[in-house]
């Protein structure tokens, strides 16, 4: 297929490499939009603070969001303080790029080695979101059972792990009924500081989509007296969205064993049988291997996909194949011919012709094309169409499932085996179930699970 190859040592600079390109909106950044929160700290900030929150730039994907606890009525013991937090949106999730403010009070740890010149601070709403990871604070598309390692602090001696945990309905002043919302739990570890218990602990936020963070929730590492920050929404300007669906049709595991058999009803009677392997993930981008194939086609290869804001896109592959079997030529006509595509594993028939595979969210009625401007174009030259149609009920030898329907509609002119009518079945926590392109040259090929 593709003639290019990914070592996995680049696959990391691609997660952060484009723009997503409009508001995203689980941090919205309208240049309207306002928050009011209120938070406080078991121990070092027992007294209440409100904090006004506002952008204060937003272009090109990249915003500006600043806090202030000036004039609103604070009582005394609250915390004073005022400060900027500054953002990027990239296809991966929202990036964390600056910050700086008035400095914290001076009985909060200090979160660093020394106490002078000391660039970390938990004295706020936003230091509280930001705090230990900051590229991504939040990992998109957010699905079920992602997970995600970030670093974060001044000098990036703060770890964490983040891990969705699901839709949980979430009641804060600003939603006095209730709001459904994406809760991450996240792991915090900071080693060195003289306050590094309190900067390591348990974090939870609640997501709402269309508002942005509505509840944060710290637990500082330590014993039962360990201190707890909370931060809540009071008002907002926003709307709550539409929650878009976290169902994972297409999952990036790392040793996760995927076998397939494939058949063509003209020119590949006998099957064979593939087996992959995803044998490496970074940043949401995996290398799926190839490890065994068995029937008439000798193949070694690999393949690289990744899960972004874009969808789920196939970035590259690397085959080669040997087989006594004539196959129909691939385009692209304008290719020397040891440079055309083929198909010899099943999943050249899936990554054939068209990005992405999935959505971002998939949802019926999400429709795509192909475009003359694209990689994409230039490998394959596909003229294609891609819609989700619905879910259906699929039987292949590795179980029954309910399942996303996905057809497209391919034509690589001057080759028929390259155009067709291609229709993929994608079950929930598994990935592709089934495949069947009915090729124009009359034949027919079938991709099922068999494990």
């Amino acid at each position: 297929m593709r003639g290019l190859w990914v070592t996995l040592a680049a696959l990391a600079a691609l997660a952060f490499a484009s723009p997503a390109g409009a508001d995203d909106l689980w941090l919205p950044h309208s240049t309207d939009a306002a928050w009011t929160y209120q938070w406080s700290d078991s121990v070092y900030a027992t007294t209440p603070t409100l904090e006004s929150v506002t952008v204060k730039s937003s272009a090109a994907g990249l915003f500006v969001l600043g806090w202030t606890t000036d004039g609103l009525g604070n009582p005394a013991g609250s915390v004073s303080s005022a400060g900027t937090v500054s953002f990027r949106e990239t296809n991966a999730g929202i990036v964390n790029t600056d910050w700086s403010s008035t400095p914290p009070p001076p009985n909060f740890p200090v979160l660093c080695p020394q106490i002078l010149n000391c660039g970390n601070a938990l004295s706020s709403t936003l230091y509280n979101l930001i705090w230990g990871a900051r590229q991504p604070i939040l990992s998109e598309p957010l699905l079920k059972g992602v997970t995600w390692a970030s670093t974060g602090g001044a000098a990036n001696d703060v770890s964490s792990t983040s891990t969705y945990m699901g839709h949980e309905r979430v009641t804060v002043p600003a939603f006095p009924e209730g709001v459904v919302a994406a809760k991450v739990v996240t792991r915090i570890t900071q080693a060195g500081a003289l306050g590094d218990p309190y900067g390591s602990g348990t974090r939870t936020i609640w997501w709402v989509y269309g508002v942005g963070p509505v509840k944060i929730e710290f637990d500082h590492a330590g014993g039962g007296t360990a201190p707890v920050t909370t931060a809540m929404l009071q008002t907002t300007s926003l709307t709550p969205a539409g929650v878009p669906g976290d169902t994972d049709f297409f999952p990036l595991t790392k040793g996760k064993n995927l076998a397939y058999r494939w058949t063509n009803t003209k020119h590949l009677r006998t099957p064979e049988v593939d087996r992959f392997t995803i044998d490496a993930v970074v940043n949401g981008t995996a290398r799926v291997k190839l490890v065994t194939a068995t029937g008439p086609i000798k193949v070694v290869g690999s393949y690289g996909f990744s899960k972004r804001l874009d969808g789920v896109t196939n970035l590259w592959g690397n085959t080669t194949s040997a087989s006594k079997l004539k196959f129909p030529q691939l385009g692209p006509a304008g290719a020397p011919l040891a440079q055309r595509n083929h198909f010899v594993t099943a999943l050249d028939l899936f990554t054939f012709g068209i990005n992405p595979m999935l959505t971002p969210y998939p949802a019926v009625g999400d429709h795509w094309s192909t475009s003359h401007h694209s990689d994409d174009y230039a490998t394959y030259a596909v003229d294609g169409q891609s819609r989700i149609v619905g879910m259906r009920s699929v039987t292949v030898p590795a179980g029954t499932f309910r399942a996303l329907v996905v057809t497209s509609t391919l034509t690589q002119k001057g080759f028929p085996y390259g155009s067709g009518t291609r229709t993929c079945w994608f079950a929930s926590g598994v990935g592709l179930v089934k495949l069947v392109f009915a090729h124009r040259d009359g034949s027919v090929s079938t991709v099922e699970l068999l494990k």
